[in-house]
């Protein structure tokens, strides 16, 4: 990453920064300007990086992404985007910010608090402080976005109650060269119980940097379930990090799905911050041509009878490339521990290429852990098997692909977001359609 690039982001901050969501309070300013000088002070990461060694982000250099004014946005058409057939808290985002015509909060149950992060950095900027300072494991990304975060999703779910309706976030990228970076705000009470589904899709074939944060605290036997489906047109730059931190008993579920985006990077994050935490985390991703699809995921048991569940699957064509990085780590002291990692890949090219490395670090002597890896191509035996039952090859190939896919898409339990993302899998199959009408 060149000084120039980096010049640019500091330039774009010094010019957007008096008029960002709560600018005039205090801490935020101080906030964001010691982001900003972090990220100057350490630069993007380069190859030299451990975590980044796979995946370069050198096309940041070659494009001045930076952000937007504001604008009316209520005739942008997003119908298609949305889910079909299920009553959700819906809220839009065009270019980063809140589209309140196109949004659809509904009806919330009492204790419940639902709106964006600009106005409650601007009406309740006390009460985000000590989430919005928790920063364990952040990215130099992560950092970028303390700097510009300007909307998101703001959700809080006091003790007890269950928000039974998904919170459905879609985020709209419409502008050439726009940087966006939304930052989203999950806190759950004790017992409180949500979902939330983020979105991300890009119209006209816009090249476009989203750089996303989403923060999610769960309280003590609080539930969240986190759905994240990326689907950014093949221009577009995506850089994202999901961090959660779990207190006693929580129950913390993510499901990533990635299927768009020229280059994009996704890190997950958990905490276990008390005993008997629950997490399970299950990610696909669908690449093809040049994309360059990275996961970085950790697992941080640092109490006893933790027990986390972790599947990545990966479907690669073309000349694209993956990357896969899962880390469990065992504390001392986090005795009962229960984990298990698993990364399989499926290469459809010779030129497809995957780079997989699932770690487990063990600082406890009491614990059930166990972690493996896969990569292949089609079975030709399964493949013999359905060509001599009267499939032709391509039908029979995309079976295959569809079957090793489905394994993660069946765990998505919204129905109508799994429709989305079967539809989208069958767009990228030859056969696709053909698969959908045996259905």
């Amino acid at each position: 990453m060149t000084a120039e690039s980096i010049d640019r982001f500091v330039a774009d901050f010094n010019a957007h920064a008096a008029a960002l969501p709560g600018a005039r309070i205090p801490w935020i300013a101080s906030l964001r300007r010691d982001a900003i000088e972090r990220f100057a002070d350490h630069g993007l990461p380069t190859s030299r990086d451990e975590d980044w060694k796979y995946t370069s982000v050198a096309p940041l250099a070659r494009r001045p992404f930076v952000l937007v004014a504001p604008k009316a946005y209520a005739s942008v058409d997003v119908g298609s985007y949305l889910l079909a057939g299920v009553e959700s808290h819906r809220l839009v985002f065009i270019d980063g910010r809140y589209a309140p015509a196109l949004s659809d909060i509904g009806a919330l149950p009492a204790g419940v608090t639902l709106g964006t992060l600009a106005d409650a950095l601007d009406a309740t900027p006390d009460a985000l402080e000590p989430f919005l300072r928790d920063d364990r494991r952040h990215t130099i990304f992560a950092t970028l976005n303390t700097a510009f975060m300007a909307d998101g999703v703001y959700l809080r779910v006091a003790p007890g109650v269950a928000l039974n309706q998904p919170v459905h976030a879609l985020f709209v990228s419409t502008a050439i060269d726009t940087a966006i970076h939304p930052r989203n705000l999950i806190v759950a009470g004790e017992r409180a119980q949500a979902t939330l589904i983020e979105q991300y899709v890009g119209l006209d074939d816009a090249a476009s940097l989203t750089n996303a944060v989403t923060q999610i605290f769960a309280g003590a036997d609080a539930s969240i379930v986190h759905y994240k489906l990326q689907q950014e047109n093949a221009r577009a730059l995506h850089m994202a990090g999901i961090h959660v931190s779990q207190a006693r008993a929580s129950r913390f579920a993510s499901h990533s799905i990635a299927l768009g985006a020229g280059l994009s990077r996704q890190d997950v994050t958990t905490a276990f911050d008390a005993e008997g935490c629950d997490a399970e985390l299950n990610g696909l991703f669908v690449a093809g041509g040049r994309q360059h699809v990275d996961h970085h995921t950790r697992i941080d048991h640092a109490h006893p009878h933790g027990r986390s569940r972790e599947l990545y699957k990966g479907v690669l064509d073309g000349g694209a490339r993956g990357v896969f990085n899962g880390k469990v780590v065992v504390h001392q002291g986090a005795q009962r521990t229960d984990a298990h990692l698993a990364s399989h890949n499926l290469l459809l090219s010779k030129m497809a290429e995957i780079d997989t490395k699932p770690e487990l670090t063990i600082d406890a002597d009491d614990v059930k852990c166990a972690h493996g890896a896969t990569v292949g191509q089609l079975d030709d035996n399964a493949l013999f098997y359905l060509r001599a039952r009267g499939v032709d090859e391509p039908m029979a190939r995309a079976l295959l692909t569809y079957a090793f896919a489905h394994d993660v898409i069946e765990r998505v339990r919204v129905a109508s977001l799994r429709n989305v993302v079967e539809r989208a899998l069958f767009a990228r199959l030859p056969e696709g359609e053909r698969i959908k009408e045996l259905g």
